[in-house]
């Protein structure tokens, strides 16, 4: 691999996590592809959600997207799906992520694209968020999805929440998407020994960046029926500046408070090799180690 190879990697989530067969159709849009590669994907029957992670040439990545949104608004129909997680629409949200050789803005111009060509393809609304967002208020894709799919063909025909691409009414059984270019992002959940979400609730509050806890950190609780347990569901906008077991430490001391203990934690998709060599450094209380001690990041160079 010539070392000026651009690589950019994208993450889709989309709303469906019970239907293998449907699933399995939409990750067909990655396999195979020249420049495309398919690291990942993972479902959730709760969540009612996959989520798919591919890397790639940006042209060969931008084309296999374009081709997965048309695929997932044959198979999925929002008038009938019920999940945990919040969404609105069928190809909820595709960020692209800078990898290699690939600058932030360039990742902008990426999301553009997808954007404008989907929304003109499948007559989709189309709002752009995070790094690519037309206005402040859409950089939070909390402000953007707010409503979810329920509520959605009300609010794109208010003028200030207009798509930044496609018509001003919902597609009829694919909703709306969003489309953005961010940091890599560790989708990062930790465990607690309770069944009890008002729980989880108060703890990701805490922690969260919103109602003033880290930085770069999102959080929300959720339910895990199948095991009986809350969960804090947590996105880390920025790992290099809210680390992991900063926000493992925080969770398992408010989770004391109520009698309840972290029983573990789980990393959604990929993850850089960062976030969790810093993890292990505090752990261990290593002294000066650097990234360039990893064997495997040596190796990559």
């Amino acid at each position: 691999m010539s070392n000026k190879k651009k690589i950019v990697q994208c993450v889709p989530n989309f709303s469906e996590g019970r239907d293998l067969e449907k699933i399995e159709k939409i990750v067909d849009a990655f396999r195979g592809k020249e420049g495309v590669k398919l690291l990942d994907y993972s479902s959730d029957a709760d969540h009612n959600r996959s989520v798919v992670t591919v890397i790639g040439e940006p042209e060969a990545v931008k084309n296999a997207m374009i081709e997965a949104i048309g695929t997932a608004i044959q198979v999925i129909d929002m008038t009938k799906h019920e999940g945990q997680h919040p969404r609105m629409g069928a190809t909820d949200v595709v960020p692209f992520i800078p990898i290699k050789n690939v600058s932030m803005t360039e990742a902008v111009e990426l999301a553009k694209e997808v954007a404008k060509e989907a929304a003109e393809k499948y007559n989709l609304p189309i709002y752009l968020y995070e790094k690519a967002a037309s206005t402040p208020a859409r950089e939070n894709l909390a402000q953007v999805r707010k409503g979810q799919f329920e509520g959605m063909a009300e609010k794109v025909q208010q003028p200030e929440w207009y798509p930044d691409f496609g018509p001003h009414e919902i597609h009829p059984t694919a909703g709306v998407t969003g489309v953005a270019a961010r940091m890599p992002l560790v989708a990062y959940n930790v465990n607690l020994d309770t069944d009890k979400l008002e729980i989880a609730d108060k703890i990701a509050k805490s922690v969260r960046h919103l109602s003033g806890g880290l930085r770069y950190c999102k959080g929300m609780g959720v339910e895990l029926k199948d095991r009986g347990i809350v969960q804090v569901s947590m996105n880390m906008t920025d790992y290099t500046k809210s680390a992991l077991y900063r926000v493992f430490e925080l969770i398992r001391i408010e989770a004391k408070r109520y009698g309840v203990n972290v029983v573990g934690s789980e990393i959604v998709g990929s993850v850089p090799m960062e976030a969790l060599v810093d993890t292990a450094a505090y752990y261990l209380g290593l002294e000066d180690f650097t990234m360039e001690q990893v064997l495997e990041a040596r190796l990559m160079e």
